[in-house]
């Protein structure tokens, strides 16, 4: 019989085709698009070195602007191997200079929109078969002129799948076998599922990738339908050794795929993703909250303020005796501390170990409260009078229970010489 008393207890899942996976994050490319945000040199900067510390494989950015160009000499300055800086460009010989004029950048991506809205009404082309032309002609270019190319394949699930982009993969790859051909869903519009139909369905758009002879895959997926993730979970399921991310899942309308829940999915669910390391991620979501202007929800997965603050009495009593009981990882795989508050649903058992912290604090020596210590209970029914007669609304600081713990401790111990049960010192 197997017990499940901690995380290691637990079986990872595995990757059902076991290929190695990577990650090209898009947050100072993409994310910077986000209405309202502007990314300084330093910014980029910073937020290249956090990427640097988790082990992200690539960065992508702009190359258009002298700022873009600046803020890219100052990470080449730093010397790091990961992550490799790439470009971006759209399908044009033009843009593909820019690139080329950026000394140290030996890969780009190239924007190739495939469905007919933006073919003949954002492009303004004639046919299908003049953007055709131009995305080959393109990538011809940049392959011819020595770079790596990655062919971002814009809004693929509002596309004539199986009447246009399947041949242009095809001859995408005749040109460079290599290419990273990237499932761009650019509204949203991807499922995970197997059964649904093209060109929604990952698993069935990554597939037949795979039987084109795509070598490498990349998903980009945007969240308008709250899909992101797992679309993207779905494509390194079926075969996609790479997905686009952005930090906090910043981008255009409601955004891209979060790197940090693929990341720690990665790390804590399926097996074989040592090579990553996730402790800057609370720090990463305060520096972009406080110097980028992200607002981040309290209940936000992995970063939210909330996620390791537990005030129920049945959750506090539980992760006071195994935090395994109601955390789904440590809080130190993120960089996050854990915190026990009282409010108007905690129990005694919190009470009761916040005391012992508030008198530890005063003492500067361990003490063992009993649950059911009678000056316990009086805390307890002091606290749920604020909540029941003041319609209070916010939890108790510990500055407060500290106010309690010398009215029912620390003074009964002056006023009557008694002593405080299971002293330890330190």
């Amino acid at each position: 019989m197997v017990i499940y008393k901690n995380y290691d207890d637990l079986p990872m899942i595995e990757l059902p085709l076991g290929q190695e996976v990577f990650i090209s994050d898009s947050t100072i490319r993409d994310g910077s698009q986000m209405p309202g945000i502007v990314m300084k040199r330093r910014h980029k900067l910073k937020i290249y070195e956090f990427l640097h510390e988790i082990g992200v494989e690539k960065l992508e950015t702009f190359v258009f602007q002298k700022r873009d160009r600046d803020a890219i000499k100052s990470m080449q300055d730093i010397g790091y191997e990961c992550p490799e800086i790439t470009g971006w460009a759209r399908a044009l010989p033009s843009d593909i200079d820019f690139v080329l004029d950026v000394d140290g950048i030996a890969e780009t991506g190239m924007l190739m929109s495939v469905s007919d809205s933006h073919i003949f009404d954002k492009m303004q082309l004639n046919s299908r078969e003049e953007a055709s032309e131009r995305y080959l002609d393109a990538l011809q270019y940049a392959v011819d002129h020595g770079l790596r190319t990655r062919a971002h394949l814009e809004d693929v699930t509002r596309a004539d799948i199986s009447g246009f982009v399947y041949p242009l993969v095809k001859a995408i790859i005749d040109i460079d076998p290599d290419c990273t051909v990237r499932i761009c869903d650019t509204l949203g519009f991807a499922v995970p599922f197997t059964d649904a139909c093209e060109p929604y369905s990952i698993p069935k758009v990554v597939s037949t990738f795979r039987e084109l002879g795509v070598k490498n895959i990349e998903t980009h997926i945007h969240d308008d339908f709250g899909l992101s993730v797992s679309s993207a979970l779905a494509g390194f399921w079926y075969g996609a050794n790479w997905s686009s991310l952005t930090f906090l899942g910043i981008g255009e309308r409601s955004g891209n795929t979060e790197l940090e829940k693929i990341l720690l999915f990665l790390v804590r669910r399926v097996g074989g993703f040592e090579k990553y390391d996730l402790s800057c991620m609370v720090q990463f979501a305060e520096y972009m909250e406080h110097h980028i202007g992200i607002r981040i929800p309290r209940n936000k997965s992995i970063v939210g303020r909330n996620v390791f603050v537990h005030e129920s009495g049945i959750h506090t009593a539980g992760v006071i005796k195994n935090p395994f009981t109601y955390e789904p990882y440590p809080p130190e795989i993120i960089g996050a501390e854990r915190q026990l508050l009282i409010g108007d649903s905690s129990g005694r058992e919190v009470v009761r170990h916040k005391v012992e912290e508030a008198l530890h604090e005063l003492m500067q020596v361990k003490v063992s409260i009993e649950k059911n210590d009678p000056r316990i209970a009086e805390i307890q029914k002091d606290i749920q009078r604020l909540y029941d007669e003041e319609e209070r609304v916010s939890c108790i600081s510990d500055e407060e229970l500290t106010r309690y713990v010398e009215k029912y401790f620390m003074l009964a111990m002056i006023v009557d010489g008694e002593e405080v049960r299971d002293i330890e010192e330190e």
